[in-house]
């Protein structure tokens, strides 16, 4: 037998054996991507809501404003988030006239990754960002 003849068929053996693992190796990669997007755009939002908040007068107006521009964003960066979580600190409106104050936002985004079908990958990853805005000392509160 010719050690050509010996060999032929290894190629389909080779890729039957190494299919798997690319496939794995490629579920990885969209999951990692998936997760740098949404931490971006979770960023995004909670930077944009904090920004918002801070605008208010008040604080259960800059609570409101800030809660609805947080879904805004995440809906513009069109991130479909499971569950959704929101926290306001306005803590700074309550400051005294002259002494400063901020308003954080923390969002909280759980991504669901079950479409991506590969065994030992997450079925979600919850991603979260917070940003913390000034409250201008002088406004009228």
């Amino acid at each position: 037998m010719s050690p050509q003849a010996r060999e032929r068929g290894s190629v389909s053996v080779e890729l039957a054996l190494l299919s798997p693992a690319l496939l794995l190796l490629l579920s990885f990669a969209i999951v990692a991507g998936r997760t740098q997007i949404a931490d971006g755009a979770v960023q995004e939002a909670a930077r944009a809501a904090a920004r918002e908040a801070s605008l208010a007068r008040d604080a259960a107006t800059a609570a409101a404003l800030a809660d609805a521009q947080a879904q805004r964003t995440l809906a513009a960066q069109d991130l479909r988030c499971q569950r959704t979580t929101v926290d306001i600190d306005t803590a700074g409106f309550f400051a005294p006239p002259g002494q400063p104050g901020d308003v954080t936002v923390s969002i909280t985004c759980v991504v669901g990754m079950a479409d991506v079908l590969a065994p030992g990958l997450p079925g979600s990853v919850t991603v979260e960002a917070s940003f913390t805005s000034p409250v201008d000392a002088y406004r009228e509160r």
